[in-house]
């Protein structure tokens, strides 16, 4: 058989901006305007970038997710396109998975009666067991809207969430919450316990001066080890403390593991403020 023939055999490859036109019956240049300048915004409102937007097209079209019924959009993290999920997109990718074969829920109550846990079984017709995954309330629970007004139902859809990635392999992909978590660690950290203070996480987001070649006589400043600082976080309750905290925890390089263990930390405590002020209110 010669190459051409070959090669003409080859089922011809479509663009994602093809598959998803085609999925939502619309025109495949609509498609791409509708998604740049209508459900995708970049950094600063400008026009994300054709490789960002074919890395969301390709996620949409895996999991077969509608962009325009918003099973599935698109926020920005630090620069980087980041694709989120709905709960109604995960619920869409379990129930249209060939192996799903059911779910249930359990609820754990503690000993005064509220909810502590919800747990997940997800049934796959492949396998003799369910897979099983268990929320804590006291682990997942965030300071938003939502999970003030309906903890029981966000935990819940926690559960879900974690048992489908482990029943079907599920990446790429976050969900709301998630997302919420990353806007307030990242992008846009919410009120701070004293207005005047600044958070961690945008303080060592921002470029920080370069310090001068100190001499070589000129002692180095070693910085905290992590166990330390988080020993004394949970006693940092002022202003003051706070500052002279992220002081010591700023000489953690961004990027590194201990960078990343303060911020998490730094950013549950001042939640965990914040909520105990409201309550005072």
């Amino acid at each position: 058989m010669s190459n051409v023939a070959t090669i003409a055999q080859q089922p011809v490859q479509k663009s994602p901006f093809a598959v998803m036109a085609a999925r939502l019956n619309i025109d495949e240049q609509e498609t791409r305007s509708l998604m740049m300048n209508t459900l995708m915004k970049a950094k600063n409102n400008g026009q994300v970038s054709n490789e960002e937007l074919v890395t969301f097209l390709a996620i949409a079209n895996e999991y077969r997710l509608n962009p325009l019924t918003k099973e599935i959009y698109a926020f920005n993290n630090r620069g980087a396109i980041q694709p989120i999920v709905s709960i109604d997109g995960w619920l869409k990718i379990i129930n249209e998975h060939p192996q799903f074969d059911g779910m249930e829920f359990e609820d754990t109550l503690d000993a005064n009666g509220q909810l502590s846990a919800i747990t997940c079984r997800i049934y796959r017709k492949d396998r003799q067991r369910p897979t099983e995954v268990t929320e804590y309330l006291n682990e997942c629970k965030g300071t938003s809207e939502p999970w003030m007004k309906w903890p029981a139902r966000m935990l819940r859809h926690k559960a879900t969430i974690q048992a489908a990635r482990y029943a079907f392999g599920l990446s790429g992909i976050i969900d709301e919450d998630e997302a919420e978590r990353y806007k307030q660690t990242n992008l846009q950290p919410e009120r701070e316990v004293n207005p005047a203070s600044t958070s961690i996480n945008s303080k060592l987001a921002q470029p920080q001066p370069q310090p001068e070649m100190p001499d070589f006589d000129e002692p180095q400043i070693e910085a905290v080890p992590p166990s330390e600082l988080l020993k004394h976080l949970p006693a940092c309750t002022t202003r003051e403390a706070l500052n002279e905290w992220k002081q010591d925890a700023m000489a953690w390089p961004e990027g590194t593991p201990e960078y990343q263990q303060l911020v998490d930390a730094y950013s549950a405590h001042v939640a965990q403020l914040k909520a105990q002020n409201t309550q005072g209110e």
